[in-house]
């Protein structure tokens, strides 16, 4: 498929997907979260692609928020429907069951920010800010910005950003739980690459289910979470890699995991 606002790579089991309006600072259009849409659908069904790296194009953004333009004359009822289908995209991608990590390039703010929450880490190269101002335009977070942030960094940390619509730097991003890593920007894509194909390197039903017990558990009691946890734990107890696993540790060689 070919995209008006996203350009989306693809190698050795690993899809390169950039948010392409540089000249616009990468805002979030409505046409380009369709396109995310799209493109993290036919991610999750190519059974070649194991995980993602999402960026932003050129040298000074990654997303720098909602492009304004649509915003300003929307009606309540046009605010609500763009919210939930930012939700529901930003969702998919969260709830993708392949590692998704955000190389952020720069500005990450309103949409921006809230995209980079829903990737599973982030990588940000020195020099790149994250906020949340839409209340200084008189709106706020639509697409679970609150839901994530507070979760990420706590309650009284993500009220701060979030009511006083300010930037943090990389550095202080890292020090809250914001981002994972920070880096160098030349060697921002390598290491969010890197730290990807880490992951890949282990069973690929384990990695679902990792990322299945870890999104569910969280919005349950921590009850009802433990027992997800043991019933994903016994569901790999069946698995072909599981069994592959286990018997290369044990003959002290590398594992041919086959994702089954």
């Amino acid at each position: 498929m070919s995209y008006e606002n996203l350009l989306v790579e693809s190698r050795e089991g690993v899809s390169l997907v950039t948010v392409n309006r540089p000249e616009k600072l990468n805002a979030l259009t409505d046409r380009t979260v369709e396109e995310l849409d799209a493109a993290f659908e036919a991610i999750g069904a190519d059974p070649q692609v194991r995980g993602v790296v999402l960026t932003g194009a050129g040298e000074k953004a990654f997303v720098a928020g909602a492009d304004i333009s649509e915003l300003g004359a929307q009606s309540p009822l046009d605010g609500k429907e763009r919210s939930l289908r930012g939700q529901k995209v930003l969702a998919r991608i969260e709830r993708l069951g392949k590692p998704v990590v955000a190389a952020v390039n720069g500005f990450a703010l309103g949409g921006g920010c809230e995209l980079a929450m829903a990737c599973h880490v982030r990588v940000a190269a020195e020099g790149s800010r994250f906020g949340t101002p839409e209340v200084k335009l008189g709106l706020m977070c639509g697409y679970a910005g609150t839901q994530r942030l507070a979760r990420l960094v706590g309650k009284g940390r993500a009220l701060e950003i979030l009511l006083t619509g300010e930037m943090v730097d990389a550095a202080e991003a890292l020090r809250i739980g914001l981002v994972n890593k920070v880096v160098p920007k030349d060697r921002l894509l390598p290491e969010a690459e890197g730290l990807l194909r880490r992951m890949l390197a282990n069973g690929p039903v384990s990695l679902r289910l990792t990322l299945e017990a870890v999104n569910a558990g969280l919005e349950m009691p921590f009850g009802e979470a433990q027992f997800l946890e043991a019933t994903l734990f016994g569901l790999l107890c069946t698995t072909e890699d599981m069994k592959e696993g286990t018997r290369a540790f044990l003959e002290k060689r590398p594992p041919r995991f086959e994702g089954r």
